[in-house]
């Protein structure tokens, strides 16, 4: 099966407003709102515990809109309807950028949602039966990070010198003879009673009701990690007042101690005070 670069998920995207109504900058709100785009966990829970908590004092007028999937936040970004969206790692971005031809930057990481091994048929992963189907996601990055998380245990070998694009044909040992089934990510929770076991992003995990740090079968290591989530913006934006506001904020202390009391594992803060 061809895997599409990034996952075609349009039609299910959400342009759900969850705050006052209005487009971005560009697009009819007040100067000084920054709209930014993320998908509902954790990022969307982040952002409104700033809105709600950090930024009237830090002087910041932050809407937020939220996305059910991976590309739109980008290409609305792109397109100016969004001023900043917080929700992909840099591999991914950096991927989205080449194979759409767009210009967005990392402004500065804000979290890492460990990516899991989810089963309804088996407790450990190294106990999955011969020939079992594992879903995997279908876009570039998400599927490499899948199959590296994989061959961390030891389920599979990949080849010497996979990059964070490997494919099932970077696969050079696979004693259990799994079989990968591609998928849109939002659809890997989903296809959990389907499968034998499926390795999903953490932000769906959750919206599911999977908690990574008591559900996983496996977890995604956070030591050398490359995958945490960032603030992104267009070439040219990194330097907007209001952008690096919010930059302040997602670093902040009180973001790390949210972070570390709602998720309790489950994501991870990157700020170290």
């Amino acid at each position: 099966m061809k895997r599409s670069t990034v996952p075609l998920t349009a039609t299910l995207a959400l342009g759900l407003t969850l705050t006052a109504c209005g487009s971005g900058s560009s697009g009819g709100a007040a100067d000084d709102t920054l709209v930014v785009g993320a998908t509902a966990v954790p990022a969307g829970e982040v952002l409104t515990y700033i809105k709600d908590n950090l930024a009237e004092k830090a002087g910041l007028d932050l809407e937020i809109r939220e996305f059910t999937d991976y590309v739109l936040p980008n290409t609305a970004l792109q397109e100016g309807s969004l001023d900043a969206n917080l929700y992909q790692n840099k591999p991914y971005l950096d991927d989205f950028n080449q194979s759409k031809g767009t210009d967005l930057v990392p402004v500065v990481d804000a979290y890492l949602p460990p990516m899991g091994v989810y089963s309804n048929k088996v407790t450990d992963v190294t106990k999955l039966a011969d020939g079992a189907t594992v879903a995997v996601p279908n876009d570039t990055t998400n599927e490499g990070r899948a199959l590296k998380l994989l061959a961390s245990k030891g389920v599979i070998t990949l080849k010497e010198g996979a990059g964070t694009d490997a494919s099932p044909a970077d696969i050079a040992a696979n004693p259990g003879h799994l079989k990968f089934k591609e998928l849109e990510p939002a659809q890997l929770p989903r296809s959990l009673d389907d499968v034998d076991a499926a390795v999903i992003n953490n932000n769906y995990a959750q919206d599911a009701g999977l908690s990574p740090t008591e559900d996983a079968i496996l977890l995604e290591s956070v030591k050398d990690n490359p995958y945490a989530n960032l603030l992104a913006v267009k070439t040219g934006d990194e330097d907007d007042p209001r952008v690096r506001k919010l930059a302040k904020l997602l670093t902040s202390s009180e973001v790390k101690k949210f972070i570390e009391v709602k998720y309790k594992g489950s994501v991870l803060p990157v700020a170290s005070g």
